[in-house]
């Protein structure tokens, strides 16, 4: 079997800064963060920016979408993933822009969805549009699905333009959020069996208490993980997690004892297709 991409996604756009001190919001945070991930096993990271003159808001802003790309870039050798999500509240226009940062890759969410009290936003013209913009500009998406609808939704994509820049299809399963599917293997297992036979290579999130199973349950059945505080904050009944790497360090682990130790951020690009954007 395949060694294990292991994804962190450090912040996210739910959780306040006031909330959790030790959400990496700042740029300098992020960095550190991504450096300690890097050496603990991580090959990607999944980057949501914060504005830290602005009470540590989520942003779109295009020059700190540009310096934070250019500074995980330039300080560790992960594929660097731009969330196309924003937070829910950003305006579908404004997520379109975040391909200009010129990221390794990009989210791309394939469907609406409730997402707790609010409702995601990703109309089918929306998906398309992404789509073709992330194939025309050379990078690389990871297709974010929620619910099985989700994965009938790539399949519309994928019949209707194609493969994606590099010929690779990534897909990301997320499991736990209110308004998604469960975070149980059973419900993984089901999405995993509705993959089109485009999919390359998957990977599997469980948002907060199905953290493990989930991890586990992908593992075995031949999938990748994503962890980081941007999907779980508690490391165990009782412990707050205090850093990204806490995660990454407890799954590469469980990956190493499965036989399929984490890849390295090279091997990662080759996975997915990357282009290579290093100048270094």
């Amino acid at each position: 079997m395949p060694g294990t991409l292991i994804t962190v996604a450090p912040t996210g756009a739910e959780t306040a800064k006031a909330d959790v001190p030790q959400l990496p919001t700042t740029l300098e945070e992020l960095v550190e963060t991504a450096q300690r991930c890097e050496a603990a096993g991580a090959g990607l990271v999944h980057v949501h920016v914060r504005d830290s003159d602005a009470g540590h808001v989520p942003t779109l802003d295009p020059v700190r979408l540009r310096d934070t790309v250019q500074a995980l870039r330039e300080a560790t050798d992960l594929v660097v993933q731009l969330s196309t999500g924003g937070s829910v509240h950003d305006p579908l226009e404004a997520r379109l822009t975040v391909l200009d940062a010129e990221p390794d890759s990009c989210s791309l969410t394939c469907g609406t969805l409730n997402f707790g009290d609010d409702v995601f936003l990703n109309p089918f013209p929306f998906m398309s549009d992404l789509y073709v913009q992330a194939q025309e500009r050379e990078v690389v998406p990871e297709f974010e699905l929620f619910d099985l609808g989700h994965v009938a939704a790539l399949r519309r994509l994928l019949d209707r333009h194609g493969l994606p820049y590099g010929g690779k299809v990534h897909v990301d399963l997320v499991t736990g959020v209110p308004g998604g599917m469960p975070g149980t293997v059973e419900a993984l297992v089901a999405a995993v069996q509705m993959l089109p036979p485009e999919v390359t290579s998957w990977s599997a999130t469980g948002i907060g208490r199905a953290h493990l199973p989930v991890a586990a349950a992908a593992l075995a059945m031949g999938g990748h993980l994503r962890v980081g505080m941007e999907d779980n904050l508690v490391y165990a009944r009782g412990r707050p997690v205090q850093h990204n790497a806490e995660l990454v360090e407890r799954v590469a682990g469980l990956a190493t004892t499965m036989q399929r130790p984490p890849l390295r951020p090279d091997e990662a690009r080759e996975l997915l297709g990357v282009k290579e954007r290093r100048s270094r």
